[in-house]
């Protein structure tokens, strides 16, 4: 498999993929993407396709600007893997990529909602060990952070998404 940035040829597997993932929820996570793209706070950077041998797109990992009161943080999500290629580690591949990508552009954090027993392998603790709040308190269960290189132990505050995130 090789994780590369995304290009504009690949945005039409990329939503067939995310609505794969995401079967339950169909159209909305797409949806997400696309607005991103379209959003002051999407880093192309940041936009990572897993491709198969073959050269199949198989997943896609998107960070975009955040903020943390008034400095810079990332988001993290939506994380997509088709289902025929769950649970083969494509996933994991690409968390770990769209992280190392962030730490070497000099990003302080990243943020998400999601499961901590599945987010914890990456480094990923609960926002709150952080001072860092979710935009909506009851996410604060599933709300974590993981800090980077350039993090600093005064960014602390609430944490606001893309715009994008907001309209969901």
């Amino acid at each position: 498999m090789l994780i590369r940035r995304e290009t504009p040829d690949d945005v039409h597997a990329i939503t067939a993929i995310t609505d794969a993932a995401f079967a339950a929820d169909p159209g909305g996570e797409a949806w997400l993407v696309t607005e991103l793209r379209a959003d002051t706070g999407w880093i192309p950077e940041l936009s990572l396709v897993a491709e198969s041998p073959e050269g199949a797109i198989i997943g896609h990992v998107v960070c975009t600007r955040a903020a943390l009161n008034d400095g810079p943080a990332l988001g993290l999500g939506p994380l997509s893997v088709h289902p025929d290629h769950q649970r083969r580690g494509v996933g994991k591949a690409l968390v770990h990529a769209v992280l190392g990508a962030a730490d070497a552009l000099g990003e302080p954090l990243v943020a998400l909602l999601g499961d901590p027993a599945y987010y914890s392998r990456f480094g990923f603790r609960l926002a709150a060990e952080h001072g860092v709040e979710p935009p909506n308190p009851e996410w604060a269960p599933h709300f974590q952070v993981r800090t980077l290189h350039a993090y600093r132990p005064n960014q602390r505050g609430t944490f606001r998404y893309a715009e994008p995130f907001e309209r969901l």
